[in-house]
């Protein structure tokens, strides 16, 4: 007798779709097929779909230190409510920023007893820790991040062309992933310090001061330090096709470089940040509507490798200025990435989805169990009812402080159920538990 039996699904494989069951068994896939035997629990799925369940691999959990911004519990609740199954947290917003071993060992710590889903960690790459990268890696990060544009944060300080080259070097040796903010910080600083010094600190000014051309300029020079160096670089959150097109030329030159783009920059534009202000701020800008629309097709043309939520809230009063660029910049989505790539137009085919939102992920970071639903990989799967669509209320939000700025909008699908290795974690609108999240490995 399996554990789990879920009936009459059309399950996504990377294969294609079938009609078929789904059993389960020890936390494992054991066969997809028409199923004969026993079950110790029956789900049937009629009309519903069956995805990979999501691994997002940029989120800002924020613990220990400010979990107060949001926390992993909280975090990783509204993750699996979204169908996620898996997360990359990253190294800064939490105090200490991850940047040392020890940092590493309070965070796993907190993961441990506080996550719903299983999670992995990214470490600091940063001027001031470059001698720890090589601990860091032995502690299991899936990989580094820097930021080539100030952070934000006073204890993760940006890395200059030297810093990003000396510790490519390191994750080179190690076959460590390096992924990097891309924006220009001569030009980003520079057009800051020239507004707010006219008195200009609306929100068009702030779009102004981050333009395509610093994200462009960044990804180029990002591009031909790890072309240097022979690293894996991954560049987060694309904003631009302009900037999708510099990552696929570097991609052609040699270049082993992956990039996400995030569902804000598909969803939302400009225009939104306008009118409603700081649940929308983030760097990069949204930019322009022709511009989401042809990110879209980036996305719809294969090529953008995956989707991430990049995760980054903060409590109501940092979320509140009459200058706009005192505001705190970070989007509240971890919930909702899935719902949004089920709802942009034209719609992406079934594999698409499930590639970008699991199985590139896997791929990409070494989880060789993880991402595909197929016999012998976890059990990590989504039920998705593509026949049911909802408008998303604050009150359906599992994050801390429910700011997200998808709030009010149709989504075409609805999330029924999130299965972790067997084990349902979120059905019904409710997060089920216990916390039972493991941390991730890097197996290859």
């Amino acid at each position: 007798m399996i554990d789990l039996l879920i009936r009459n699904a059309d399950v996504v494989t990377a294969a294609g779709v079938v009609r078929a069951d789904l059993s389960i068994d020890g936390g494992s896939i054991a066969a997809i097929g028409a199923a004969g035997g026993a079950a110790r629990g029956e789900i049937d799925a009629a009309g519903c779909v069956v995805y990979p369940g999501l691994i997002d691999p940029h989120v800002h959990f924020n613990e220990p230190g400010r979990a107060h911004w949001e926390g992993i519990a909280t975090g990783s609740s509204a993750l699996v409510a979204g169908g996620g199954t898996a997360f990359f947290d990253m190294p800064l917003n939490s105090r200490p920023a991850l940047l040392k071993a020890m940092d590493f060992d309070a965070k796993a710590a907190a993961m441990a007893t506080k996550s719903f889903a299983d999670y992995a960690l990214w470490g600091g790459l940063t001027p001031d820790n470059l001698d720890h990268l090589e601990a860091l890696a032995d502690c299991g990060v899936i990989g580094f991040k820097a930021f080539m544009s100030g952070s934000g944060i006073d204890d993760f300080k940006r890395a200059d062309e030297a810093t990003l080259r000396a510790g490519m070097k390191v994750a080179a040796a190690r076959g460590s992933v390096v992924a990097v903010h891309a924006e220009d910080e001569s030009m980003t600083r520079r057009l800051a310090a020239t507004a707010r010094d006219e008195g200009r600190r609306g929100w068009r000014d702030y779009i102004a001061t981050r333009p395509i051309e610093a994200e462009v300029k960044a990804i180029e020079a990002a591009c031909g330090v790890a072309l240097e160096t022979r690293c894996k670089l991954h560049i987060v959150h694309v904003s631009s096709p302009a900037g999708v097109t510099r990552i696929r030329r570097a991609k052609a030159a040699g270049v082993d470089v992956t990039c996400e783009t995030c569902p804000h920059y598909l969803l939302l534009t400009e225009d939104d940040l306008i009118a409603r202000g700081a649940s929308v701020k983030c760097a990069p800008p949204v930019r322009p509507e022709a511009e989401a629309e042809r990110l879209w097709q980036c996305v719809r043309d294969g090529r953008i490798d995956f989707l991430a939520s990049d995760h980054s809230p903060a409590p109501p009063e940092m979320k509140t200025a009459d200058d706009a660029f005192a505001v705190w910049g970070g989007i509240a989505g971890v919930q909702s990435t899935l719902a949004a790539a089920l709802t942009c137009k034209p719609a992406l085919v079934l594999e698409q989805v499930a590639a970008l939102c699991a199985a590139n992920v896997a791929g990409r970071f070494g989880l060789l169990k993880k991402g595909r639903l197929e016999i012998g990989y976890d059990a990590d799967l989504v039920i998705v009812d593509p026949r049911r669509s909802f408008v998303l209320a604050a009150h359906d939000l599992h994050d801390r402080y429910q700011l997200s700025p998808y709030v009010g909008r149709r989504f075409d699908q609805t999330i029924v159920r999130t299965i972790l290795r067997g084990v349902t974690v979120f059905e019904g609108g409710q997060v089920i538990g216990p916390p039972r999240g493991r941390p991730l490995g890097r197996e290859t």
